[in-house]
């Protein structure tokens, strides 16, 4: 092949390496703008992963590379004068000018052209000379914004101001040093990377960067290889402490705004992109030079395995492109956890430790306990100590209360429609069904939306509160819970609004009914989606009526037995529409302003905390996001939550979306979980009151680091437990956890130790001299010369 590569930094000089060890045959071109010794930025960080890689596909260039590793497996993070130390993690990294040179020179050995200091020709002429045109100019790639028609790129840039210096003070292990100052809080990412120098990232908020005064070079432009000496200077005074009289070192240094960048397609024709030009990923995460040598190696095994370009180029694609986007998704975590930080500022430090290593839900909580066994322990120990709890548990089973009602444990059963009621009356199914979830062990099972009047419901089959025998037979379903188990059952009232009238989600979710419609209301005349009822718009004598029915409601649920009632006001629903800009667009004093369009669904609140007894705790859903443009955003949710807690919400069920057929969600593990960190931090927590996640969480191992990071104070499961109705019992048997949070019901007590699996019962030989000690190795620091 004749092979055109615009880029030669460390991608595109390991793919040109990489393709002519495959076939010595191949004519290849690199164009590269710097000259050889330029180069911007100090270290570069590897995992194992990735070495193994380089190793296998080339030996000499592994064999260059591993001279020169500072190798490490410690975190060093420092927050408000606390130090910790959390080892097992693993780490190499060099010095990026180093493989740049390695690069080059492997390149030159194996016949690769390079032309330095020298503009890649016309993407056009270059794919008509050519069999292949690698794209690999970067960030600011000019093949990319010249076929962006096909490329169909998003560039996302991020509010933090970040920029890259180095230090000659050798630092021993990855450094996360935390502070704060008189403007905010700043942080420094730092790693080894020889044996005399360091990478030394400082980031901050825009606001702090700006009220320390970084600004005063906001509007110069500084040629290439000029650096920010201004900033530099400010950043030796105020991180004096932890320099300890060492040099800041610059190279290119200035103020920058991180941008995400994403492609729809990585290829056209004979063009593809590679990394910078395809992707960016947050550096709290993984390195760029890292993807990119991990996308120049896959490229090339897929050119050498597949018959034709098109196919080989469309593998490429299918292989890496999932990788890089969970790399992104984890990168966008960690990415808005930094952005975030300042709210962190009064965590506990040992629990704010905790929150960052798993900011990005790639470390957990047993991953943690696998790599350092003793940090994890103190991580549960001090949940255990803040939770005022007797014994140190899994975290899941501590105790909790919401408001006046404790829980045995942390764990909820999430709402979830079952669409099997008649004529609005739970029947032996709900009994089944819900008495299973208390069976299984979980601290408060939730009933589904339970409709206010049969105008309120979404289908035939919801069950409502509006006659007695309703109550009773939901009463039949609470003496159950009390009688047989020990958690609590609590129970949700809504109104459908706009998404009523429609048939049983397995005969056609959110369509409309063929027969026995009955009118929707809503705040306005607008439909949830195409193909759904067009509401009325509720009139003041609706809204009173629907009041009413809420109180009466909630009247027959006390008398039911219940012990706790939220109110749903997320989803679509009525009350989450009055919320929503995107379906409220009245015009009097229940629309426009988020102040008006809260006014309903208080009123109702309002209504109901009044009509129920103060022992039974009132708590509210809500969807932190639209995900739709011009909809509710997480900040929308912060003031949504703050009115509510104002009002007497006890908790708030944090879930999202579900307003819009239009919506377009960030789906993804605990997705939803950042809105319930942003509100418990910003709103519940120093009001007292408990904040719920809930959304795609499904393993003991999420629960566990959700709330030992503060995220939430507990969590809520549906389809987990439809799954597995025994799901909280079983999370106590597999962390071989027994006490009151999850008490097995006598007639259960003898499946409480986990079933042995095959070959369990082996005893295998000592076949080693030593016996390995238990967090042997965990902690190894880089040392030069020792």
């Amino acid at each position: 092949m004749k092979i055109a590569i615009a880029g030669g930094g460390p991608g595109g000089l390991y793919f040109a390496a990489l393709m002519k060890q495959l076939s010595p045959g191949h004519e290849i071109t690199v164009w590269e703008r710097n000259a050889p010794d330029d180069t911007f930025g100090f270290g570069v960080v590897f995992s194992d992963e990735t070495l193994g890689g380089i190793e296998n596909a080339d030996t000499v260039i592994y064999d260059q590379m591993a001279r020169r590793f500072a190798r490490w497996t410690d975190i060093d993070i420092e927050v408000d004068g606390h130090a910790f130390t959390v080892g097992g993690q693993g780490f190499a990294a060099m010095s990026r000018k180093d493989l740049l040179h390695l690069l080059q020179r492997r390149a030159a050995e194996l016949g690769v052209t390079v032309h330095y200091e020298s503009e890649a020709p016309d993407a056009d002429e270059l794919r008509a000379a050519h069999d292949l045109v690698v794209a690999a100019d970067g960030l600011n790639s000019r093949i990319r914004t010249k076929y962006a028609d096909s490329f169909v790129p998003s560039l996302d840039h991020r509010r933090n101001k970040y920029i890259w210096l180095g230090t000659d003070l050798v630092f021993e292990a990855f450094q996360f040093l935390v502070k704060q100052t008189e403007w905010g809080t700043m942080q420094i990412h730092g790693y080894p990377y020889s044996a005399s120098g360091s990478t030394f990232i400082v980031e901050m908020h825009e606001e702090v960067w700006r009220r320390a005064g970084f600004d005063a070079t906001e509007n110069e432009s500084f040629p290439p290889g000029v650096s920010d000496e201004h900033a530099v200077k400010k950043i030796k005074e105020i991180f004096a402490g932890e320099l300890a009289g060492h040099q800041v070192l610059t190279n290119n240094s200035k103020w920058l705004n991180f941008t995400t960048v994403r492609n729809e397609r990585w290829y056209d024709g004979n063009v593809v992109l590679l990394g910078d030009a395809a992707h960016t990923a947050h550096f709290s995460i993984g390195s760029g030079t890292k993807l990119a040598m991990e996308d120049a190696l896959a490229l090339a095994a897929c050119l050498h395995e597949h018959p034709s370009l098109g196919e080989a180029l469309e593998a490429y694609q299918r292989e890496r492109k999932p990788v890089v986007e969970s790399t992104q998704r984890a990168a966008q975590a960690s990415l808005e956890w930094f952005e975030n930080i300042g709210m962190y500022a009064g965590q506990d430090p040992v629990q704010f430790c905790f929150n960052l290593l798993t900011r990005s839900r790639r470390i957990t909580f047993e991953n943690l306990k696998e790599r350092d066994p003793e940090f994890a322990h103190r991580v549960e120990a001090a949940f255990a100590e803040a939770s005022g709890a007797d014994e140190v548990a899994p975290a899941m089973f501590q105790p909790v209360d919401i408001g006046p009602l404790r829980l045995k444990n942390r764990i909820i059963v999430s709402p979830m429609d079952m669409y099997s009621a008649e004529e609005g009356v739970p029947t032996d199914f709900h009994l089944v069904h819900l008495g299973s979830k208390a069976l299984g062990g979980a601290g408060l099972v939730m009933t589904e939306m339970v409709c206010v009047s049969p105008e309120g419901r979404i289908t035939p089959g919801c069950t409502g509160l509006w006659n007695d025998e309703q109550r009773d037979a939901y009463r039949r379903v609470t003496d159950f819970v009390h009688a047989q188990t020990t958690a609590k059952i609590g129970l949700q009232l809504g109104h459908s609004g706009r998404k009523g009238s429609t048939r049983l989600m397995w005969e056609g979710l959110d369509q409309p009914l063929d027969e026995g419609n009955w009118e929707v209301i809503g705040p306005s005349a607008l439909p949830y989606g195409e193909g759904c009822h067009l509401p009325r718009e509720a009139t003041r004598d609706d809204l009173d009526k629907v009041v009413a029915d809420f109180v009466a409601a909630a009247g027959r649920g006390v008398a039911a037995g219940f012990d706790l009632i939220e109110i749903h006001a997320a989803h679509g629903y009525l009350l989450s529409s009055f919320l929503s800009p995107v379906a409220n667009k009245r015009i009097d004093a229940y629309g426009g302003s988020l102040t008006n369009r809260l006014r309903f669904p208080l009123e109702v609140f309002d209504a109901v905390r009044a009509a129920v007894p103060g022992r039974i705790p009132v708590t509210v859903r809500i969807s932190a996001s639209d995900w739709v443009p011009d909809g509710n955003t997480a900040h929308d949710a912060v003031e949504i939550a703050r009115a509510f807690v104002e009002h007497g919400a006890a908790a708030i069920d944090v879930s999202s979306g579900q307003v819009t057929k239009d919506e377009r969600p960030a789906f993804g593990r605990s997705y939803q979980t950042p809105f319930a960190d942003l509100i418990r931090r910003l709103v519940a927590e120093p009001a007292g009151v408990k904040v719920i996640a809930v959304g795609a969480i499904s393993s003991y191992d999420d629960v566990n680091s959700i709330l030992l990071a503060g995220r939430a104070d507990l969590c809520a499961l549906g389809r987990a437990h439809l799954y597995n109705p025994h799901w909280t019992l079983q999370a106590a048997a597999e962390q071989d956890y027994r006490g009151q949070g999850a008490a097995w019901p006598n007639q259960f007590a003898a499946g409480s130790r986990k079933p042995p699996a095959s070959r369990t019962d082996r005893v295998p030989p000592r076949l080693a001299l030593l016996r390995h000690q238990a967090g042997q190795n965990v902690h190894v620091r880089w040392t030069p010369g020792s």
